[in-house]
């Protein structure tokens, strides 16, 4: 299908119920919301994978779910930095923020460096997306050296104590999946959180005292984000 004929289609698939129950999570996208779930839209996206030209119509068309699915066809190695900077202003809820830093920013050549970037915006996805990225970085790029986290590690201390609810859990999702990613990044996060939980803040203690609730515990690591 082309561009044109996938919106028909997605529109097709509106589903009010859905869009009641995402609201309740949380996922409030200012942009044409149609509710649609995720597994459908995953489902929909093997077809078209890394059909780039594809993703960037879908993303134009301004509506939610078109551009989740854009995330989930974009080719990483097509994507420009003007590109990634465009598509990271365009993030109005947390869902597209972490599709896209999930499935295409880790894999961008130039992923530390706009995640070092946006990590310093006062834009709240914007942000949020600073440290998404390093999070799924740390699961995902196997290639990476641990210098590469030990460097977010000063940057997730800077930010601990911004009380926004999706920076902060991004905040904390990041130090965790830092910690998890060896013996030595595990020892380099928990000093950091035992540094942060120092700060006086109660989002910086959250942040800290959650992370090192995961981090230290004797039994298998816990999945959540």
């Amino acid at each position: 299908m082309t561009a044109p004929e996938l919106i028909t289609h997605l529109r097709s698939l509106k589903n009010p119920t859905n869009i009641a129950g995402q609201r309740r999570f949380g996922i409030t996208p200012k942009t044409k919301h149609l509710g649609i779930a995720m597994p459908v839209l995953r489902q929909l996206a093997c077809a078209y994978r890394k059909n780039h030209p594809l993703a960037v119509e879908l993303w134009a068309s301004g509506i939610h779910e078109a551009r989740i699915l854009a995330a989930l066809i974009a080719d990483p190695a097509k994507v420009s930095r003007t590109q990634a900077e465009r598509w990271t202003r365009d993030f109005d809820s947390w869902d597209l923020c972490d599709q896209v830093c999930g499935e295409v920013f880790p894999y961008l050549p130039f992923a530390i460096e706009k995640a070092r970037q946006w990590s310093a915006r006062p834009q709240e996805f914007v942000k949020r997306a600073g440290f998404v990225v390093p999070a799924r970085m740390a699961v995902r790029r196997k290639d990476l050296p641990d210098d590469v986290f030990l460097e977010f590690l000063p940057l997730i201390r800077r930010e601990a104590t911004d009380e926004r609810n999706f920076v902060r859990k991004a905040v904390n999702w990041a130090l965790r999946q830092i910690g998890k990613r060896s013996p030595r990044l595990r020892r380099a996060a928990i000093a950091e959180a035992k540094a942060i939980a120092k700060i006086d803040s109660r989002t910086a203690r959250w942040i800290a005292t959650d992370a090192l609730r995961e981090l230290t515990q004797k039994g298998p690591r816990s999945l959540r984000i």
